[in-house]
C-alpha cells in the first residue's frame, strides 16, 4: 500500500469509490494515480456510476478520478461520454459543489457515435476529500 494513503486515508478512499473498491479490488485501477496526485498537492474529482438504465459498459461503482489539471484515471463508460465526465469533474472542482449527471443514448444512437451500447449512466461527482 502506497505510504501516503495509509491508516485511515485508504479508508476514505474506499467509501469515496464505494462499491467499486469491492468488485474484485478495482480500486486498484485509479489508486497509484490518487497517491501520486495527492503527493503533488493537487485537487481530485471522483465520478462513480451509481445507477444503470439499460445497458452500460461499466456497472454501478465504476470509478474515474480527475485532476485538476484534466488528468484522469479509470473509466466510467468509455466513448464520448468520458470527455463530458472530465468537464463536470472540472466543474465541480471550480464550484466545490456534488451534483448527480446523466448521459443517455438509445441503442442506435449510441452505436452512431462510437458506444458499445444504448442505456442511460447516472454519476455522482464529487471533490475528493482527502
Amino acid at each position: 500500500m502506497p505510504a501516503a494513503l495509509a491508516g485511515g486515508d485508504i479508508g476514505r478512499v474506499a467509501r469515496v469509490c464505494g462499491a467499486f473498491g469491492r468488485q474484485n479490488g478495482r480500486v486498484k485501477e485509479i489508486l497509484n494515480d490518487l497517491e501520486r496526485w495527492q503527493r503533488q498537492g493537487k485537487r481530485i474529482a471522483i465520478a462513480r456510476v451509481v445507477e444503470l438504465e439499460g445497458s452500460g459498459p461499466r456497472l454501478p461503482g465504476a470509478a474515474m478520478a480527475v485532476s485538476e489539471d484534466g488528468e484522469v484515471a479509470g473509466s466510467v463508460s468509455g466513448g464520448c461520454v468520458e470527455g463530458a465526465v472530465v468537464t463536470e469533474a472540472l466543474e465541480v472542482l471550480a464550484a466545490g459543489d456534488r451534483r448527480m449527471v446523466s448521459f443517455g443514448y438509445s441503442d442506435d444512437e449510441a452505436f452512431a457515435v462510437g458506444l458499445t451500447c444504448g442505456g442511460t449512466i447516472h454519476l455522482f461527482v464529487e471533490p475528493l476529500d482527502w
